[in-house]
């Protein structure tokens, strides 16, 4: 039996982060991927192919809609598979980084198949036991599909078939309004399909800031049909078509299209592992809670990414990854947190989120102070002729900033700045003592900024003392 000082299950983000970090530190470590390519959904099903994905709908977007205003006038059809073909040319680049080949040269064993355990110490891959000091878990999660009657003989896209599709629908229903459901929707609907998006709730993006949520819903809803208080209750075909009965506030509705892509959550993909051969308890979700050391109940065995459950973001299973190897193979205790996670919906307008909302900063600091600009009083968003958007930072007594929310053209990017600032613990004026070379998009922060030093320089005692100082110093 082949005997490893670390045992890492899944070669998504987190997985190859623990693998790589163990093995240049001298460790002895194993890397189990049950499908042909390492990167995970991440690179495969997820965050790269979506992108590449909602880049090629803005620029047809762009060519269609804003060049229009220049003189320019374009019509036609898209190919939907030539988009998906780019799409996978993104794919197949970076895949590069994460060969089977790269793996090995930095001795790496790598073993293909599913991984199952035997015991505490010992999983099994295609009938081959081997032995693991510590065993890191990052299996990922798979796309919840409710069971709707009808849909599965209907047939229906996850994110996991949507980017290999060659023709693209007249008329598409979404199931769902989330952050992945919203930025193909929008995708679909600048691609030519007539896009209704049905969500249970009363509104959309629960998780952001009231601001961000009210310009979002204001833009999409000029391009999406979105069914609020909805849920999709039966699936039949008929001639062709997909006819979807719906629940909407109450009453039933029929609406008719050609395809549907379910959005309405993910799934761990713990049930292959025989967790209760090594002991490890689930939730009944199946996802694996961990301690602040990201250690399951089996001290030695660590869970992370998706499969925890507690942010589904690439860039946090990366950060857990880190922890992991400082823990696991170190023995140097750190502590994971979850305090100020950024994330980015990739709508158009782009949303930027970290730290606490207006609603949460009031239940839970005294003394907060909200500053926000609209980015129309931003010069480069104007040149750019793309004014709808935000920023709102909120501070607590001390003017530390607790929160950051920002939705504008290239928020994702811009608002990189104020996460820094919240990571080292910097108070909002910093972020106005910076340069900004004139005229960025970041100047939307400086601005916000500006409002902290406005409000403490003018509104206070100190106007009335320097007043009387220069008419002394006169």
């Amino acid at each position: 039996m082949n005997k490893y000082d670390v045992i890492v299950i899944g070669g998504g983000a987190g997985g190859l982060t623990v693998a790589s970090g163990a093995s240049s530190l001298g460790a002895k470590v194993a890397l189990i991927e049950k499908e042909k390519h390492l990167g995970g959904d991440c690179l495969h099903v997820g965050c790269v192919p979506s992108k590449a994905f909602i880049q090629a709908s803005k620029e047809i977007y762009s060519a269609r809609v804003n060049a229009s205003s220049l003189g320019l006038e374009v019509t036609g059809h898209v190919s939907l598979k030539k988009v998906n073909e780019r799409v996978q040319q993104s794919i197949a680049t970076i895949q590069e980084h994460d060969s089977d080949e790269r793996l090995s040269s930095m001795g790496i064993d790598l073993y293909k198949g599913l991984g199952r355990f035997t015991s505490n110490h010992t999983v099994d891959i295609n009938g081959k036991e081997i032995y693991g000091k510590r065993i890191v878990i990052s299996t990922g999660s798979r796309p919840f599909v409710p069971a709707i009657e009808g849909l599965k003989e209907a047939g229906y896209w996850t994110n996991e078939q949507i980017f290999h599709q060659e023709n693209l629908p007249k008329e598409l229903l979404v199931i769902g309004g989330g952050p992945i459901g919203l930025e193909l929707s929008q995708a679909m609907a600048r691609l030519g399909a007539q896009v209704t998006v049905v969500e249970r709730n009363k509104t959309l993006l629960n998780n952001e800031d009231d601001a961000v949520q009210k310009i979002a819903l204001d833009v999409l809803e000029h391009e999406l049909s979105i069914w609020f208080n909805s849920d999709v209750r039966e699936v039949e075909m008929k001639e062709g078509k997909k006819v979807v009965t719906i629940n909407k506030n109450g009453e039933m509705t029929q609406l008719t299209v050609d395809e549907i892509l379910v959005a309405v959550g993910r799934l761990p993909n713990s049930d292959h592992l025989q967790l209760e051969k090594a002991g490890i308890k689930k939730d009944r979700r199946g996802f694996i809670p961990t301690n602040e050391k990201l250690q399951t109940n089996i001290s030695h065995i660590y869970a992370i990414g998706d499969l925890n459950g507690k942010f589904l973001f690439t860039h946090v299973a990366g950060e857990e990854g880190k922890i992991v190897v400082q823990n696991a193979v170190l023995g140097i205790p750190k502590i994971m947190s979850y305090e100020q996670i950024p994330w980015i919906i990739y709508t158009d307008p782009e949303i930027c989120h970290i730290g606490l909302t207006e609603k949460e900063a009031i239940k839970k600091i005294k003394g907060i102070s909200i500053y926000e600009i609209p980015l129309g009083e931003v010069d480069r968003f104007l040149a750019d002729h793309a004014p709808n958007g935000t920023v709102k930072i909120i501070t607590d007594s001390k003017a530390k900033i607790v929160g950051a929310h920002g939705i504008g053209k290239g928020a994702g990017d811009w608002m990189q700045t104020v996460i820094f600032a919240m990571k080292q613990g910097n108070k909002i004026g910093d972020l106005s003592k910076m340069m900004y070379p004139y005229p960025n998009h970041a100047a939307a922060l400086q601005r916000t900024a500006d409002l902290y030093w406005r409000e403490k320089l003018f509104k206070g005692p100190i106007p009335k003392l320097t007043k009387k100082y220069i008419q002394w110093f006169r």
